[in-house]
């Protein structure tokens, strides 16, 4: 092993170890704020609006969880972070949680010292060229020049792929999307490789998007979720069941316009304990009764939250797919509410 990764795991591992210590969630309420990491700006995901406001599929995770923890979604920092920065972040204390566009992987789950606490979004890694480069396959692309973010599983990915299909590329290095997409549309690259998600959200603001298309191969599993340091449960069970409750919301049929009514009591014993007129599992958490109740009333359950920021209605044009309940073929599942 390189004595810099090593060494540079020790590192995160340690100022990991270090923050989790001291209680998160006792943090974040004394504080009275929530420190979130998000991406430097990907459109539908996480991107400021025009007027500054943060806004898109990751961010309203962040936003449920600040409302389920203190009441009010608006007490919260988002920390732009690369990815080389955000695992940094994350370990040191910086931020509170990760929700940005992050794959759950072994080494980041054991040797980083972090906890995935669950799948936001199932993606997996594609590959985008101009249309006027005249391939139909990502098999056609030896030689390409290849625009890739560093400190990401994509690099590996890619070269996997190159080297298994017996192919040749140059890999153009960039730190975030916005320069990606800069060099990209610039020439600099003939390719630009990152999750399939990400493509769309890039596609989706250059001023002509039928001029790319993003070829057919997906060449590797993705799957996409908020983090938090290891050795802090208590705080992870609040990030995870906030997830949880945006996720059985849309199962159970509990949404923005009905959710008031809802919170006054059902005659589904699973709505009422997650809405919490039944059992006190906020109490379980630390938190109020109420605290699922806040987290939906942010931006609603998670089917309203990605048709209203990645759906196909939208300028991201994302179908459900693999992000449907289990219900409908998909593969979101949380455990029971009980």
């Amino acid at each position: 092993m390189n004595k810099s990764v090593f060494f540079g795991a020790l590192t995160i591992a340690g100022l990991a170890a270090g923050a989790a210590a001291a209680g998160t969630l006792d943090d974040v309420k004394a504080r009275g704020k929530l420190n979130c990491g998000v991406a430097t700006g990907v459109p539908g995901f996480a991107a400021p609006n025009a007027n500054g406001e943060w806004e898109g599929f990751d961010v309203a995770v962040c936003r449920a969880v600040a409302a389920a923890v203190l009441g009010d979604s608006t007490k919260i920092e988002f920390v732009p972070t690369t990815g080389k920065t955000r695992f940094t972040a994350l370990a040191s204390g910086e931020i509170d949680m990760l929700a940005r566009n992050t794959t759950w992987t072994f080494s980041r789950d054991v040797d980083l010292k972090f906890d995935f606490i669950g799948v936001n979004y199932y993606d997996g890694q594609g590959f985008m060229v101009p249309k006027e480069l005249g391939v139909s396959s990502a098999k056609e692309l030896d030689g390409a020049t290849v625009c890739i973010q560093t400190g990401t599983t994509t690099e590996l990915n890619l070269a996997d792929f190159f080297r298994i299909n017996n192919i040749s590329y140059e890999p153009v290095p960039i730190e975030t999307n916005a320069e990606a997409q800069q060099q990209y549309l610039a020439g600099a690259c003939d390719v630009y490789t990152t999750d399939a998600s990400g493509l769309a959200a890039s596609r989706a603001t250059f001023d002509d998007p039928s001029a790319h298309i993003v070829l057919p191969e997906i060449i590797s599993k993705e799957p996409l979720g908020p983090l938090v340091r290891h050795g802090d449960n208590e705080w992870g069970d609040v990030v995870r069941w906030t997830l949880n409750a945006l996720i059985a919301a849309e199962e159970l049929g509990v949404t923005s316009a009905n959710l008031s009514e809802k919170a006054a009591g059902t005659d589904n014993p699973e709505i009422n304990r997650l809405l919490g007129t039944e059992d006190n599992l906020g109490g379980m958490l630390g938190l109020s009764a109420d605290w699922a109740v806040k987290a939906i009333a942010v931006a609603g359950n998670y089917g309203e939250i990605f048709e209203k920021n990645i759906g196909e209605n939208t300028p991201i044009g994302l179908a459900r797919g693999l992000n449907a309940q289990w219900t409908n073929g998909g593969l979101l599942y949380t455990p029971p509410f009980r």
